[in-house]
């Protein structure tokens, strides 16, 4: 399998170092359990610390350079070192610290998709990090090594496809009940209620809590939160459900009560609780937060 287009290509040079971004499209036979997925290279003087935010898809991070550090520094224990990962749907905030120089592809799966190429219940997974050896078994340590070899991107994102093809070919279906209920939240961006979506599925609230956590990871409710959350920070060009930094949307910052009501809340405060909760920082102090060079990914 290869990808139908050459990927779109971003390289840099600072005085603290350089990094490269690469995205490409989405391959067809992907396209139903994948978000996006992009590869990422860099070197730097210091060391880099992320704070990662939550987004509506699970991330996984196949790595070929040194390991990274994820840290909790709110929930004990659950830190993990690793080169690569697996992270579950989070309604909380992380921190990801990087060496000087890190490699390494993204891909941000659909929680159905991830639920399929894991095979496992998905609140198994929420608000953790696991390595992907423990996940993958043997198919992780031959991507990674594959993927070190590869002459370049487009063979490294080959290499990717095959081995997410083979295993979702292998998967059971998706739950259809909980894949309308996902698609109708993501297409609201999260404001459809709850209530609604039980009434349309017919089922009871406490049976579709009990469906999302063993699909999704997270309630319908606490997913909604989630989206609302990633649409606000995608707004302020701080979300990382989007590729490319975009400062101009950082402009919207002044805009808070309009913001909010933009983006599915009551009001401000609603919105300033969340982020609180979700990002560990007021809307004002994440907007204000040092922004990455420009072009690079957020996170």
């Amino acid at each position: 399998m290869t990808t139908a287009a050459p990927p779109r290509a971003r390289r840099a040079e600072t005085e603290h170092g350089w990094w490269e971004a690469v995205a490409p499209p989405i391959a067809p036979a992907l396209a139903p359990h994948v978000v996006s997925y992009y590869g990422f290279a860099e070197s730097t003087a210091a060391v880099e610390r992320r704070r990662e935010l939550p987004i509506g898809a699970v991330v996984m991070i196949v790595g070929f350079g040194p390991r990274l550090d994820v840290r909790y520094p709110h929930l004990p224990g659950r830190d993990l070192r690793a080169r690569s990962f697996l992270a579950g749907l989070h309604d909380t905030w992380c921190v990801v610290e990087s060496p000087r120089s890190q490699a390494c592809i993204q891909v941000n799966l659909t929680p159905l998709g991830a639920q399929r190429l894991l095979g496992t219940a998905m609140h198994e997974l929420t608000n953790r990090v696991v390595a992907l050896a423990d996940l993958l078994g043997p198919d992780a340590d031959r991507l990674e090594e594959r993927l070190g070899t590869a002459r370049d991107w487009p063979e490294r994102f080959a290499v990717l496809e095959q081995t997410l093809a083979r295993r979702l070919t292998d998967a059971a279906p998706a739950a259809p009940d909980v894949a309308w209920a996902l698609e109708r939240l993501r297409a609201e961006g999260g404001r459809t209620p709850v209530a609604a979506l039980c009434e349309t599925v017919g089922c009871s609230r406490r049976h579709l809590e009990r469906r999302f956590r063993d699909h999704v990871g997270l309630s319908p409710k606490s997913y909604a939160r989630v989206l609302r959350f990633e649409r606000a920070t995608g707004r302020l060009g701080r979300g990382d459900g989007a590729l490319w930094h975009d400062r101009s949307a950082v402009a919207e910052r002044g805009r808070w009560g309009a913001l909010a009501v933009e983006c599915g809340y009551f009001d401000q405060a609603h919105m300033n609780r969340d982020f609180r909760a979700l990002a560990g920082l007021s809307p004002g102090e994440l907007a204000s937060a040092a922004a990455p060079p420009d072009g690079a990914p957020a996170g």
